[in-house]
């Protein structure tokens, strides 16, 4: 997932790969079934359920790299409905989608088993925290600077707590926290595996802090990468911040999303034969429609390895309307490591040549 991309948002249907949509895709119940929440046994079974074995990637991916994915977002908002399921790959960006698009129910699927543990670590700690700053202290392990509010900026959180110092005690006492809230709690059927990768993800937070970057140890894949910090604090193109971060009202509604089970990991590969077919067929018998699927750049690796028209049969089984929207990541125009990412609109006619 190179940094030197910028964001594409169009509208999806299943034509996009050249191919008719699935027929329980063309015609949904006029009123969403979503549920208001989700079991612990419901979740569970879910990610159980609709999970491919464990995939690979060449970085751990535990915080985006895309500088500029806000960018696409006032456009978003004006041609994406709320209420309805938004699906997403990879780590944080998801929840910034999130909070601007109200979705009712989010699936987020990765090829990585370590992509589900991070959102599992999310999940607990999400529900253990009552605002902005405390998730910050936890997701870090540093004590909570003074002088915090709810009207403080994503940009004055960081910088506040770019003077505080990691805290072992509070490390232990919160991986043992998490622990509690996944497996005593919701009683997650987590294996060995899993709780491993709980803590080593959770680790990466601690050593690296708020400077934590998408490769935090080599790869760097001569780019430029964000801090954790930096993308926190970022904006749209008019200089509104719309991070997941950036507001009470943003961190509660992914925080409700996340306390009622409504954002589902799963492990899958998108050409994979089980994980997005799953879903969609899940929205189809809820009788929903997909908002948004933000890609990253998932499909250059596809086409690369051979796996598009797999791809493509997977997204037509999506029960999509004319409004549904992809969010995709492409290269940036120039080499220039430092340039950045750049925002464009672009129509689905772009993503063709499935047949």
């Amino acid at each position: 997932m190179n940094l030197r991309r910028f964001v594409v948002v169009g509208v999806f249907v299943a034509a996009m790969c050249g191919l008719p949509p699935a027929p329980s895709a063309r015609v949904h119940a006029s009123a969403e079934a979503l549920p208001a929440r989700l079991s612990d046994q419901e979740f569970w079974k879910l990610v159980q359920d609709f999970s491919e074995p464990n995939g690979s990637f060449r970085s751990d991916n535990l915080v985006s790299n895309e500088r500029q994915f806000q960018f696409v977002i006032p456009e978003l908002v004006r041609t994406a409905k709320p209420g309805r399921a938004y699906l997403g790959v990879g780590p944080e960006q998801n929840f910034t989608y999130m909070a601007a698009l109200k979705p009712s129910i989010a699936f987020i699927i990765d090829v990585r088993r370590g992509n589900l543990d991070l959102h599992l670590l999310y999940k607990a700690l999400f529900e253990l925290s009552a605002d902005r700053a405390e998730f910050v202290s936890l997701l870090f392990s540093r004590s909570r600077p003074r002088g915090l509010t709810a009207k403080s900026t994503a940009g004055e959180i960081f910088q506040a707590y770019s003077g505080v110092f990691t805290d072992g005690r509070l490390y232990i006492e919160t991986i043992s926290s998490i622990r509690n809230k996944l497996l005593t709690k919701h009683r997650f059927a987590l294996s060995e595996e899993d709780l491993n990768g709980l803590e080593y993800v959770f680790r990466a937070f601690f050593m690296f802090g708020p400077q934590l970057k998408y490769s935090p140890v080599g790869l760097a894949g001569g780019t430029v990468q964000p801090t954790y910090a930096a993308l926190m604090a970022a904006t749209d193109d008019r200089g509104e911040a719309r991070g997941f971060l950036s507001s009470e009202e943003a961190f509660a509604f992914v925080k409700g999303l996340e306390s009622r089970n409504l954002i589902v990991p799963v492990v899958g590969n998108f050409a994979g034969p089980k994980a997005i077919r799953a879903v969609g067929a899940y929205l189809m018998q809820k009788g929903a429609t997909v908002s948004t699927f933000y890609l990253s750049n998932v499909e250059e690796y596809l086409r690369r390895d051979g796996f598009w028209q797999d791809f493509c049969d997977n997204m037509s089984m999506l029960p999509t309307d004319g409004t549904s929207t992809l969010i995709r990541s492409i290269r940036s125009v120039t080499d220039d490591p430092a340039d950045g990412l750049r925002s464009e609109l672009g129509a689905m006619a772009t993503i063709s040549n499935c047949r």
